[in-house]
């Protein structure tokens, strides 16, 4: 199985733990990830896996939230 770098998304708008959550669960769902890693306060998303960027991005953002690489 070969060695994918998780991809590292900036997340705005997170303020507590309930937000991470929700972010996390938005990112889970994501065909092609593996493993999430969510922290509100340097405001970043590590995801492992091989799903797209873009529809990383787009899930973020249709959880409420500002999402970009």
């Amino acid at each position: 199985m070969p060695f994918c770098m998780p991809t590292t998304i900036t997340v705005e708008g997170m303020s507590c733990g309930h937000c991470e959550q929700t972010v996390e669960e938005a990112l889970q769902d994501v065909s092609g990830v593996t493993d999430v890693t969510v922290d509100r306060e340097t405001e970043r998303a590590s995801v492992d896996g091989d799903a797209d960027t873009a529809a990383l991005v787009d899930a973020v953002e249709n959880a409420g939230y500002t999402a970009h690489v």
